[in-house]
């Protein structure tokens, strides 16, 4: 079952949507394509120790969502920050 993802309103300049959409120039669905895929790694961000999803998005980025639960409810989350990261390297590249 996929998280159901908060969105702050698109014309709260405080809110999540500004802040990630038309500041960081990413789209929800980017976003959501990362946080939506469970089988994308999850570790804690190194800035607060919110959760941190890296992965692709369907345009090809590779990046990394920080996101917090919302009211303790395990499948609701609240995207916090995303940006663009290298991809990690192949474990089986050759020598």
């Amino acid at each position: 079952m996929e998280p159901l993802i908060i969105w702050d309103l698109e014309v709260d300049p405080e809110g999540n949507f500004v802040h990630i959409c038309v500041e960081h120039d990413f789209t929800q669905d980017e976003i959501e394509d990362v946080v939506g895929n469970r089988r994308n790694p999850t570790v804690p961000s190194d800035s607060g120790g919110y959760p941190g999803t890296f992965g692709e998005t369907s345009t090809g980025r590779y990046i990394f969502v920080i996101w917090e639960h919302v009211d303790d409810d395990l499948l609701t989350i609240r995207p916090i920050m995303a940006y663009e990261v290298p991809r990690p390297r192949s474990r089986n590249r050759r020598r």
